[in-house]
C-alpha cells in the first residue's frame, strides 16, 4: 500500500515523554481503527503492540526526560495499519534482548515488549540504531 491515497486516516506527531499524550493517541487510534471497521481482535493485537512502542519509547528510549520527545506517525487503513514511533534515546539492539518464553529469562520484563508486539503485529523493523520502530499490522480474515 504505497499509495498514501488508501490511508482513511493518519497522523503525523511529536509528543512530549508523557505516558498522558500517548494514551490521547492510542485512544484517537482505537476511534479510527473502529470507523475502519477493523475486528476487535486485531485492534486489540493493534492497541498492545502501539502502547508497548510508546510506552517503550517514553520510558527506555527518553528516559521519560522532559526535554526529550517522540515522533510517532500512525495510518490507518482499510487492510493495513502502519505504526512508526520514534524516540531520542541511544537505541538498543531488539536481537539482543533476552527471549522472555526461555526459562532463565522468564522475570525479565524486558524481552516483553519486543515480543508482543512482533507477535500482534505482522511486520517489526528497527533502525539500525534501535531507536525507531516500524510495525504494520495487515488485517486478518
Amino acid at each position: 500500500m504505497g499509495d498514501d491515497n488508501n490511508w482513511l486516516w493518519s497522523t503525523v506527531e511529536t509528543i512530549p515523554s508523557d505516558t498522558g499524550e500517548g494514551q490521547r493517541l492510542i485512544k484517537e487510534l482505537l476511534t479510527q481503527l473502529e470507523l475502519a471497521e477493523w475486528a476487535s481482535h486485531d485492534s486489540f493485537g493493534i492497541h498492545l503492540a502501539a502502547e508497548e512502542a510508546i510506552v517503550n519509547a517514553i520510558k527506555h528510549g527518553n528516559k521519560q526526560d522532559p526535554n526529550k520527545s517522540v515522533h510517532v506517525d500512525i495510518r490507518v487503513g482499510k487492510q493495513e495499519v502502519m505504526i512508526h514511533i520514534t524516540d531520542e534515546g541511544p537505541g538498543f539492539n531488539p536481537e539482543a534482548v533476552p527471549d522472555p518464553t526461555l526459562d532463565e529469562n522468564l522475570d525479565v520484563p524486558s524481552g516483553r515488549g519486543v515480543m508482543l508486539i512482533k507477535a500482534y503485529m505482522t511486520d517489526v523493523q528497527y533502525n539500525e540504531q534501535g531507536n525507531s520502530v516500524r510495525m504494520t499490522k495487515t488485517k486478518s480474515n
